[in-house]
């Protein structure tokens, strides 16, 4: 019989809460009680700037950018205002102000999907905001181009192109002497590409630091930026040995100073490119050792980084013998019609280069000096160049330059 008993009682509070949750349900949703909240930070926007702008007025200072606001309204209706907090504002219409300090009511924003006459505004805070409007004061400032991040390793980035390339400042005159430059910023970690777009503006100070919370205006928002970005990367020098006076490229030690230059261009330009050649020698030009000179030259379409022109080519020629000669074979072509030409030269002491072995078995007699005078008309003494020539042996050959005097008349 206790037992009974008991399971009644639980049943009974168990019947009880149930009803009374079923009660506040009604209560809540059908009945809707009114509740007060307060909605804080509430931003303040400002509207009529454009009408200060036109009479030479800016906005310089605002006592409060956010305000509070203690509201009463059903209870549905409040959970539905902090569920939608973010669309409430105060306008505060600054269309009417004067130079110098203005106070100003405001009327909050409620979301457009509510019903006003279902909210009471209690208690604003602060109940007026001051606004203190100064002349309009304006400069021009320098656009400039920052990568917030670097360029990718084997890459080069060119010099931006930037539309405009300054803009006006406008806005009260402390705030507008701050701004020393404004800048295009693109954020890239890796910058491997060119790259070409709209890039927002923002105020830098004379450190190169961003300017926040400015009550400023820039002419653009925003800068056209082109950044060119190249490949680059070191380029060997080479140059072309050519065989000559009994020596062969095996015979010739080559250094090249520098032995490479950076390179940077378009990747369709830079594919395949791994030597500049600078010329040729010829060895018949080198005797034991020599330095040329040669100016560095690249395709057009690229451009030398290291901005070195020339390049110093020294040639060696080692483990070949040398013997000289005296030759008096000379030959001459005849001059031109009315001209008379008398060799002076009568033996030409020739230097040849090869093996040992091959150079004893050269004699005088297989040297030739030949002359050409079809062209000279020159009067007097004057010398010639000549080329000399060996018969018979093909394992050395002349080196040096040689020539002649001739004396030429009429």
């Amino acid at each position: 019989m206790m037992g009974r008993l008991k399971e009644s009682r639980w049943v009974y509070i168990l019947l009880s809460i149930l009803l009374a949750t079923v009660f506040w349900m009604y209560v809540r949703l059908e009945m809707d009680p009114e509740d007060s909240t307060v909605l804080r930070n509430v931003r303040v926007e400002l509207t009529g700037t454009n009408v200060l702008a036109g009479q030479g007025l800016t906005v310089a200072d605002m006592s409060h950018e956010t305000v509070n606001l203690s509201v009463r309204a059903p209870v549905s209706v409040i959970t539905n205002l902090i569920q939608y907090r973010s669309s409430i504002y105060v306008p505060l219409d600054v269309s009417r102000c004067a130079e110098g300090e203005n106070v100003l009511s405001y009327v909050p924003r409620w979301p457009s999907n509510f019903n006003v006459s279902e909210v009471v505004l209690e208690e604003q805070s602060p109940a007026t905001i001051t606004v203190t409007v100064e002349k309009l004061y304006t400069k021009t400032a320098p656009v400039e181009f920052r990568l917030d991040g670097q360029v990718a390793q084997g890459y080069q980035m060119g010099t931006p192109a930037i539309e405009p390339v300054s803009v006006v400042v406008s806005g009260p005159v402390e705030q507008v002497n701050q701004v020393h430059t404004v800048a295009a910023i693109l954020k890239q970690e890796k910058l491997d590409e060119r790259f070409a777009g709209d890039l927002p503006l923002i105020p830098l100070d004379e450190k190169g630091e961003p300017l926040d919370d400015l009550e400023i205006t820039l002419s653009s928002d925003t800068a056209y930026v082109v950044v060119p970005v190249v490949v680059e990367r070191q380029v060997d020098l080479a140059v072309e040995i050519l065989p000559g006076g009994g020596a062969v490229e095996a015979d010739a030690v080559v250094t090249i100073e520098p032995e490479s230059i950076a390179v940077s261009g378009a990747e369709e330009d830079m594919e395949g490119l791994t030597e500049i050649f600078l010329g040729s020698i010829d060895l018949s030009d080198v005797v034991g050792s020599r330095t040329f000179t040669f100016p560095i030259s690249q395709d057009p379409r690229l451009e030398n980084v290291s901005g070195i022109t020339t390049a110093q080519v020294t040639v060696t020629v080692d483990g070949l013998a040398t013997a000289a000669f005296p030759v008096s074979n000379i030959i001459n072509t005849q001059p031109p019609e009315g001209y008379v030409a008398d060799i002076v030269t009568h033996t030409v002491p020739v230097t040849v280069r090869g093996p040992q072995e091959a150079l004893d078995t050269i004699d005088a007699s297989q040297f030739r000096i030949v002359a050409d005078l079809s062209r000279v008309r020159t009067l007097g003494s004057s010398r010639i160049p000549v080329r000399v020539y060996l018969d018979g042996n093909s394992s050395v050959g002349v080196i040096g330059d040689y020539s002649i005097v001739v004396n030429i008349s009429r």
